[in-house]
């Protein structure tokens, strides 16, 4: 194992390696790729990106509530295949940030009123950068609130679950991955908006969709594109080996786990071994008779 910066990873895929396997932000896979191409060398990119919860108005919203709540709870939000925002329907959205804000209170020891520390001071500052920029936007338009959670301390870099309801879509909480325990709610009036949205932006890492119905069902795993898919669940598509996991675009290329670990990180050399006797020499040399060449023509 070496350790090291962005220096040092450059140095290693300069050494022309067989493959190369990167788990990160997509501006940084890009660079992993740029610096694999003079070699030719084969990269595996499990990237990022901003995974959208669907919440259609027939999910059960007590689950999803505390299934999404709990998954973006989850080392503060700060893994790949976090929520990163929520598309509810406009019949249950209410309903859905008040129980998400449920259940936070009940997940959340009190003895860390403070909230979720954030691994370093610039992901602090970015995170709580998004809030400030929610906060004037809430003031210009009065859409966007902060209904859940909001406070950051800066002396121990800690955030505040957070849910924030209708930010702007082209703000910077809807145009980066937030990896940090930020949950936007923005309201759709129906599936097929909700499908739109996603699909207007980068695909994702993983899309998660919460509803009993099958139609919906279908067609959501049918016309969103995403590395992976949970339906009624979150970031469980990641523990099992019988599934590939990968990006798809932005969110990354190839996919392992189980099975397919092995055919990504293995190369499929061919290889054929054939007898010395018998040469069949007046067949298949040259110079060809007549015979031999309709003869070569029926084997070959």
């Amino acid at each position: 194992m070496v350790e090291g910066d962005g220096t040092v990873s450059q140095a290693l895929i300069a050494q022309g390696l067989d493959r190369v396997m990167f788990t990160g932000g997509t501006e940084i896979g890009r660079k992993v790729y740029e610096g694999a191409a003079p070699h030719l060398t084969p990269v595996t990119l499990e990237l990022g990106g901003k995974s959208p919860v669907i919440v259609a108005a027939d999910a059960d919203i007590d689950v999803a509530a505390k299934r999404i709540a709990w998954i973006k709870l989850l080392n503060g939000g700060q893994t790949c295949v976090a929520p990163d925002y929520v598309l509810a329907d406009a019949t249950i959205r209410d309903e859905l940030v008040t129980k998400i804000g449920a259940a936070i209170g009940r997940f959340r020891s009190q003895d860390n009123p403070a909230g979720l520390r954030i691994v370093n001071q610039r992901q602090f500052d970015r995170l709580s950068g998004y809030l400030a920029a929610v906060e004037n936007q809430g003031e210009a338009d009065g859409k966007a609130k902060v209904a859940v959670g909001g406070r950051c301390d800066t002396s121990s870099l800690r955030i505040q679950p957070t849910v924030v309801v209708d930010p702007d879509p082209a703000g910077p909480l809807m145009s980066n991955e937030i990896f940090g325990p930020i949950l936007p709610v923005l309201t759709v009036n129906s599936l097929d908006e909700a499908i739109k949205f996603v699909n207007s932006r980068p695909k994702p890492l993983s899309a998660y969709l919460f509803t009993k119905s099958r139609e919906i069902r279908e067609r959501v795993i049918k016309e969103v594109p995403a590395g992976g898919m949970l339906v009624n669940h979150l970031a469980f598509q990641v523990s099992t080996a019988k599934l590939p996991f990968g990006g798809v675009g932005a969110s990354g290329m190839g996919a392992y786990h189980g099975k397919w670990g092995f055919d990504e990180f293995s190369h499929r050399k061919s290889v054929l071994t054939k007898p010395t006797r018998p040469d069949f020499s007046k067949i298949i040399y040259p110079p060809y008779t007549e015979r031999a060449f309709k003869l070569a023509r029926k084997l070959f």
